[in-house]
């Protein structure tokens, strides 16, 4: 039985990987004001962070209609798919999951689909999907990529800088004058996605302190897999993969760029990692 793989366009992957593995994308919709756009089909990541420097606009983001999923889930019956797993961004972060749900209801009579809570987002969610394409390439069933999907769920770990506070100024989430001290004093707060929240981490003075914090969750880390960096526009991408190679070959690591959906609440210049623990590893005392 083939196994289609599904996502949604909070993974943050390479179009190159997406295209090589099989994975469908469902977009999520971004807004400017009343302008409504599909994520990665009407504004690319470059496009949007581009549009981003000149808009005073805070941008939002909406999860796809269940109608999106219900036609790639049909397509892939259609295309001789014998099952789906779809695996999407954090639930408590977004209604995406739900609208998966629903639309794998629709097809029930038509195609089994299996719907993954990655309780993660951007690379943490990407890598989930890779790996299950992965293994449906090599003949795995149903079940043991839901699995294998679950698994990695509760493995997956993503830490992130913001470079500016201004969009978490814009969204409400901190005052002006706060944000005003905190650029004064080169503040780059640090974040963690937790339980498939995201929380509040250090606080580092510098750029290059926020880029080596990032190499060090790694390193403290037993038997890291599929390192992955993440970024939105960030001029210091390889500055942070050459931290990472004293943990992690450079060559496996995965590189994406952040789009809007995870962009539009971090602002430009987000730098962050993602990646799973081996099973049963543990943290470096």
């Amino acid at each position: 039985m083939t196994v289609k793989i599904v996502t949604d366009s909070s993974c943050d992957l390479p179009d190159a990987l997406v295209a090589e593995l099989g994975i469908e994308v469902v977009p999520l919709k971004i807004r400017f004001g009343t302008e409504e756009l599909v994520d990665r089909v009407d504004l690319s990541p470059s496009e949007f962070w581009a549009r981003c420097s000149t808009s005073a606009e805070l941008p939002s983001t909406a999860a796809p209609a269940p109608g999106a999923f219900e036609e790639v889930f049909r397509k892939a019956a259609d295309a001789g798919a014998g099952g789906v797993v779809c695996v999407n961004l954090s639930s408590k972060l977004s209604a995406t999951g739900e609208s998966a749900q629903a639309a794998a209801r629709a097809v029930a009579d038509v195609v089994p689909v299996k719907v993954v809570d990655s309780l993660s987002v951007t690379l943490g969610l990407g890598m989930i999907a890779v790996e299950s394409a992965r293994r449906a390439a090599a003949g795995a069933g149903l079940e043991e990529i839901v699995a294998l999907a679950e698994d990695m769920a509760r493995r997956t770990k993503v830490f992130g800088s913001l470079d500016t506070l201004e969009y978490l100024k814009k969204g409400g989430r901190i005052g002006a004058a706060q944000a005003l001290l905190g650029s004064i004093l080169s503040i780059k707060p640090c974040i963690e996605v937790v339980d498939g929240k995201v929380e509040p981490g250090p606080k580092q003075r510098t750029r290059s302190r926020a880029l080596q914090w990032l190499a060090d969750q790694v390193g403290a880390v037993e038997g890291v897999e599929n390192l992955a960096v993440l970024h939105g526009d960030a001029p210091d991408v390889d500055t942070l993969t050459g931290l990472l190679q004293a943990h992690f070959p450079r060559e496996q690591i995965v590189v994406g760029q952040l789009g809007a959906v995870v962009g539009a609440h971090t602002g430009p210049r987000t730098i962050g990692v993602a990646f799973q623990t081996a099973s049963g590893a543990g943290t470096v005392q």
